[in-house]
């Protein structure tokens, strides 16, 4: 195994080219989940620190040079940020594991590199785009510019935190927006570099902006309701994302949200077991469970309902859980303590609701140097009922529910049981049961034998209480720029 030597790191807020000494001592402290070492003393931003990030991310859209600089010169600085982010991929990687959680490799070969693809991509997206043109029979011409909003706060979340920050500052950058970011308290070290990686591009000094804190009466609160702050992109708990609506209401923000979700992972009798079983492993139990898009409720057809338990659970049993600095290691603690007994307390209304433990609900045998870390085996409950607790909260961990059902019909009507619509899976190797199943699931995304593919193209975000908006392609761009209709008299 591995060790990595812990250095406490100290974290400031990054305005306008440079770190920031806060105006008091406010700071808090992160831990390393796995073992609850001290990794980071963060500097709170502030009201006084949260009105000069935005003032200066103002100044820098209004009188410097980012928003008028040839659209060409802008996607190079884009692309610049990425090969930095490949360049210290093993310093950022590092950081994510031990910050988050999760297992270094995955860190290493996939999300630092598909976060370094975000702002390669939309920096050629952006450069692709056109605009649409309308002539008229009275000899009038109108055209469509698409043009930078303004000041955009970025609030992102714990789980994906560098990957999913620059999914929404690659659109940002590219439009000709400017950005103050607030990443999530509890896992702040990868993101916090963003400023810095974005000065080193040649990025003008206030384009990029950090602050760190929390939400109600700390940073979060302060950048919604900042009066110059055109719109927010957020992703997180539901919960909070009507809270920031409702404060972005009176200035008429614009909005983009991508919330919670509980997925049904729906395994028809045709299904091949063979992928369908790793596959779901994967989408029950990657980052923890602690993915928006984990398949946590997974409806399998009573003819093969046996079968597949048997196999998940041997699957799931396979899984290796520890460090997540060893290269062995398939998945790591939850984030935090306030996490971990969120998680855990699912198991006792498991038992109350009259579930069947399948695998796991305790704590597994680990290390001594993990004894503190906060760590639960995968977790596996039968619940006939799909109104149950755990069959429709979003837990957040790796905490998985098998719910049978008779028929296609009853299928898409627990599917459809939900206060959430962020996205499904759909296991059958019927081409027209699969269109049609994917049609009548009301959500966001559907995958049909496969899970977690994405194409930075396609549309993403949610139905029902999942999120307002859509990312991806040219509805990040859509949301990111102001339509303006130009009209000319030929004559």
């Amino acid at each position: 195994m591995e060790q990595v030597q812990t250095r406490v790191k100290e974290v400031k807020s990054f305005v306008d080219g440079e770190y920031l000494e806060s105006s008091t001592d406010a700071k808090f402290d992160v831990y390393n989940p796995a073992t609850q070492e001290i990794i980071a003393h963060v500097q709170e931003a502030k009201e006084e620190e949260v009105d000069r990030a935005c003032r200066a991310a103002r100044k820098a859209f209004e009188e410097g040079p980012w928003r008028t600089m040839p659209l060409s010169e802008r996607c190079q600085k884009l692309r610049r940020m990425a090969e930095i982010i490949l360049e210290r991929k093993e310093e950022l990687a590092r950081l994510e594991a031990m910050d988050v959680g999760k297992p270094y490799p995955v860190a290493l070969e996939k999300e630092i590199p598909r976060a370094a693809n975000n702002l390669k991509f939309f920096a050629d997206f952006m450069e692709k785009q056109g605009a649409e043109v309308y002539p008229m029979d009275e000899d009038y011409l109108n055209y469509t510019r698409y043009e930078p909003v303004g000041v955009a706060s970025l609030i992102t979340p714990w789980n994906l935190p560098f990957m999913l920050t620059t999914w929404k500052l690659g659109p940002c950058l590219a439009a000709g927006n400017t950005a103050v970011i607030k990443p999530a308290e509890v896992t702040p070290l990868t993101v916090s570099l963003l400023g810095e990686i974005a000065k080193e591009a040649g990025i003008p000094d206030g384009v990029v902006n950090v602050v760190h804190g929390f939400g109600p009466g700390s940073a979060g609160e302060y950048m919604t309701t900042h009066p110059d702050v055109d719109l927010i992109s957020f992703t997180g708990e539901t919960a909070t994302g009507k809270s920031i609506m409702k404060s972005g209401a009176d200035s008429l923000k614009k909005v983009s949200f991508e919330l919670g979700g509980k997925a049904a992972n729906i395994i028809f009798e045709d299904a091949n077991l063979d992928k369908a079983i790793p596959t779901s492993l994967q989408a029950a139990f990657m980052n923890s469970g602690q993915v928006c898009l984990a398949g946590s409720r997974i409806l399998v057809q009573r003819s093969i309902f046996d079968e597949f338990v048997e196999r998940f659970r041997e699957a799931a049993a396979s899984f290796k859980v520890g460090d997540p600095q060893d290269s062995g290691t398939n998945m790591g603690p939850l984030v935090s303590k306030e996490h971990y007994e969120k998680v855990t307390s699912y198991l006792k209304v498991a038992e109350e609701e009259g579930a069947t433990l399948v695998h796991g609900g305790k704590r597994p045998e680990l290390p001594e140097h993990l004894k503190n870390g906060y760590y639960l085996e995968p977790t596996i409950y039968i619940q006939e009922d799909p109104k149950a607790r755990i069959s429709q909260e979003e837990i957040f961990g790796p905490v998985v529910t098998l719910i049978p059902f008779e028929t296609e019909e009853e299928a898409l009507e627990i599917a459809n049981d939900t206060d959430y619509g962020l996205n499904g899976v759909v296991w059958t190797d019927n081409l027209q049961r699969a269109h049609r199943v994917s049609h009548h699931v009301r959500a966001g995304t559907i995958w049909v034998n496969c899970w977690f593919v994405r194409d930075l193209r396609a549309p993403f975000g949610g139905f029902n209480q999942s999120g307002v908006g859509r990312e991806g392609g040219h509805h990040s761009m859509e949301f990111f720029t102001e339509a303006k209709n130009i009209c000319i008299a030929l004559e």
